[in-house]
């Protein structure tokens, strides 16, 4: 079991920044393979869950087309903890963005793993 648990969400306005941050923890500690993921409506499913970002064991990096050259994704060891650096938002960047752990990455992108966190809301106006 791994838990997950997400932070730093927020209302902004186009162009600005946010830092979301994922806190890990279980009894074998990291680093995992991580990827963020968002939802633009509370009636989508978890299957429904948009792939943002990932990083693998290894630190290789994995983003949406739409996110490559805005978000960046990266982590801290010592803390277990993952982040989700986002630039130059955009109204269609609002969503609540959800970290998911042990998600497989291959291709280009991640897909969905084991655990969810309950995700942080990002809201992003013109």
């Amino acid at each position: 079991q791994v838990y997950l648990v997400e932070s730093g969400g927020g209302a902004v306005k186009s162009g600005e920044s946010l830092s979301l941050a994922c806190r890990a923890s279980d009894q074998y500690g990291g680093p995992y393979n991580i990827g963020w993921f968002r939802s633009r409506s509370e009636e989508e499913r978890e299957a429904e869950r948009e792939f943002v970002a990932g990083i693998d064991q290894g630190g290789n990096t994995y983003y949406q087309d739409s996110a490559k050259g805005r978000f960046t994704i990266s982590r801290d060891n010592a803390r277990n903890t993952y982040f989700l650096q986002m630039d130059a938002l955009e109204p269609g960047d609002t969503a609540r963005y959800y970290c998911n752990a042990e998600v497989h990455c291959e291709n280009y992108r991640c897909y969905k793993g084991n655990y969810w966190g309950h995700g942080t809301q990002v809201t992003v106006s013109s």
